[in-house]
């Protein structure tokens, strides 16, 4: 059993987002970048089930520009045992990263692929949905547990109202949430040993994917920041305030 990762990277979770004097977006240069958290965790998952036995195989999928190698090669150190990396500079949309998985995933046959639900820069939260309806496979978003079984998985979801649990069959696609595990820390001689993991190079070319953007981003700016609170002396001032400043009541 194949399974098939995708990973992508963002600006790290502790770095405080900019945006560019001109507004045509966020700041990117000289700026700290990692893999996605729940890229992360995805990974981690697929790992464990390769360490269990029920997995012969963890492929790492990222796509974007020659540093997202740098991000496959965390993958490899966390146990992916391969990279793929479809490189392009173009800005990629949820569907142009869906068709160039269902493309990969035509390729490689995996029976599993794990998806982050949603990646911290651009908070989409589609890829994964996306992909199954590509590929005509089962889905089974926001994971918590995943326990499989013979050509089926059973999925634990985190929903509004608490747990809901589904039996889907496979190949299928599965994005992570946040409780479903916590990755590891990458050890020295993972690191080492991941230098010399093969990463295979492609485009979307190859792929048969056109990634031209369909969205045209006009400006990016900050939210207003946010104004400092006041004491009031009574419950009637208060009211007064809610009343004629705020305009809430």
């Amino acid at each position: 059993m194949k399974v098939l990762v995708p990973v992508k990277r963002v600006i790290d979770y502790n770095v405080k987002i900019r945006v560019k004097p001109d507004g045509s977006g966020v700041e990117t240069q000289n700026v700290k970048m990692s893999m996605n958290p729940f890229d992360e965790i995805s990974i981690e998952e697929a790992v464990r089930m390769k360490e269990k036995g029920v997995a012969e195989e963890v492929i790492a999928v990222s796509m974007g520009p020659q540093q997202c190698q740098e991000t496959l090669r965390t993958a490899l150190a966390m146990g992916a045992d391969r990279g793929i990396h479809v490189k392009t500079d173009d800005v990629l949309e949820p569907l142009a990263v869906a068709k160039m998985l269902k493309a990969i995933a035509e390729k490689e046959q995996p029976q599993m692929i794990i998806v982050g639900k949603q990646a911290i820069d651009d908070d989409c939260n589609q890829t994964g949905q996306m992909t199954a309806a590509l590929l005509g496979w089962s889905q089974a978003t926001f994971a918590s547990v995943i326990e499989l079984g013979e050509g089926t998985a059973k999925v634990t979801r985190e929903i509004d109202g608490g747990l809901e649990t589904v039996d889907i069959k496979l190949p299928a696609v599965v994005t992570s949430d946040l409780r479903l595990n916590e990755p590891r820390y990458a050890s020295l001689p993972n690191i080492m040993k991941a230098k010399k993991k093969p990463i295979e190079e492609m485009d979307p070319a190859s792929l048969g994917v056109d990634t031209t953007p369909r969205v045209k981003t006009l400006k990016v700016s900050e939210p207003p920041k946010r104004q400092g609170g006041v004491k009031v002396e009574s419950v009637q001032e208060l009211v007064s305030k809610l009343v004629n400043e705020a305009k809430v009541i």
